[in-house]
Formats: structure tokens, sequence, C-alpha cells
């Protein structure tokens, strides 16, 4: 499977490249569950994805297979409600997994890579309109936003995103019982720090409230587009 995915993202053209600056990162968000057996070559793709330097790549597990008979062990209900949004802003009442998000705006079965590569090309080709520059001082983030987008400008959320790079689980019930499964940028906590609506410079400081690694974004207020993308690892 590995072989295969990388033979995938070799094809197209999309081979990690080191040095990516901030405006190449494209954000992948996979909605994924430890008790959809339909999950974990979504969670394999998002492993691929995650050792590249263009891009975001972020698992956030969801509870609703949690009756099946496991508790997922990273879900909350925070990312459930996440991928709902999703879903109303796209003017669909349905969920599932594994499903990632591209770019916030673009939905697609999370175990094709074909799809998911093509789409990452995609958005690989638009700059963000959005700057951000982020220091770190003590155990805060110094964060500055701007852009040069002209009115009416779309109103922004600010997010900071902690994450952890590697878990390892052994699943003792429900669909994948008797797997152990490894996942790859785990979110830990999924933090808005503050709104914009684009005038002037954005600053805030702000203290990560999970553990592990940091990436920051901007979208568009509504569960809309990315506008802007840094890792802070």
């Amino acid at each position: 499977m590995r072989l295969f995915l990388m033979l995938i993202l070799a094809i197209v053209g999309l081979m990690p490249v080191s040095g990516a600056r901030a405006g190449e990162l494209v954000v992948i968000e996979l909605f994924t569950s430890q008790g959809c057996s339909s999950c974990p070559p979504a969670d394999e793709l998002l492993g691929e994805l995650a050792a590249r330097e263009d891009v975001i790549a972020l698992s956030l597990h969801v509870n609703y297979w949690d009756y099946i008979g496991w508790a997922d062990t990273f879900a909350t209900e925070e990312f459930t409600q996440r991928q709902h949004d999703y879903g109303r802003a796209a003017g669909s009442t349905v969920i599932y997994t594994p499903q990632m998000i591209i770019g916030g705006v673009d939905h697609v079965i999370g175990y094709r890579p074909m799809n998911v590569a093509e789409l990452i090309m995609d958005h690989s080709r638009q700059p963000y309109p959005v700057e951000i520059s982020v220091t770190l001082e003590g155990d805060e983030y110094i964060v500055q936003a701007q852009t040069d987008m002209v009115s009416p400008r779309p109103n922004m959320m600010v997010q900071l995103i902690s994450y952890s790079p590697l878990e390892e689980v052994d699943i003792h019930r429900g669909e994948n019982a008797g797997h152990v499964i490894i996942y790859h940028n785990v979110v830990t906590s999924w933090q808005v720090i503050g709104e914009w609506n684009g005038a002037g410079v954005f600053q805030t400081r702000v203290r990560p409230e999970g553990d592990g690694n940091v990436a920051m974004i901007i979208q568009t207020s509504g569960f809309g587009a990315i506008l802007g993308a840094v890792r802070l690892d």
C-alpha cells in the first residue's frame, strides 16, 4: 500500500519538496475513526502526506462510530461538530468517514489517492492572499497577519492547531478489533483565537492548549476557503 501511494503521488508530479514557502502549504483535514473499517487506508495515506514539506496534514477523530463497540481514544465532539459544519457549508447533511477536506472547500473520500493528489496540485497553484508571521516568546506565540485583498474582504477565523505527530493504537473491539493502527498528526486541540475582517494588521498572543506540534490557519468564516497557513514545528 505504501509503495502504491508513493507511486500515485509521483505520477502526478507531487513528490515532497524541501523549502516550501508558507503560501504553498496545502491544508488537508482527514475526518476518521478508530471504529471505522474503511478508515485505515485513509489513515495510511495521511501518513504519506504528513511527511511532505508542502502539506499540513491533520487527522481529526470523530465520535459517531463509538457505538459500534470501540470508543475512539482521540475523538471529540468538537471535531465531529467541525465535520458537520463543513457539511452544512457545502449544503449537505450527510457526513461520513473517511473524509478529507482540502483547502477548506474540496471534499473527497479519504482513501482515493489519485483524487487527493489532483486536488493538492490544484490548491498548490493558488497562492494564499493572507501572509502570517509567528514568533515564539517564552511559551506564547506572537501572531501577525496581513493581506492585500481589496474590499469587500471576507470575515476570517484565525485558528491554532496542536497535533501529535505519531500515535499507535491497539484496537480491541469494533470493526478494527485485533489491529494495531498508526495514526499521524492527530489533532489534540483546535483553537479559534480570533476573528478578523482583513483590515490593518491582525495581532495577538496565544498559548497552545494541546500537546505536540503546532500549525496556524486563517480561514474564511463559515467554514470556507483557507486563506493562509503556516506550520510552526
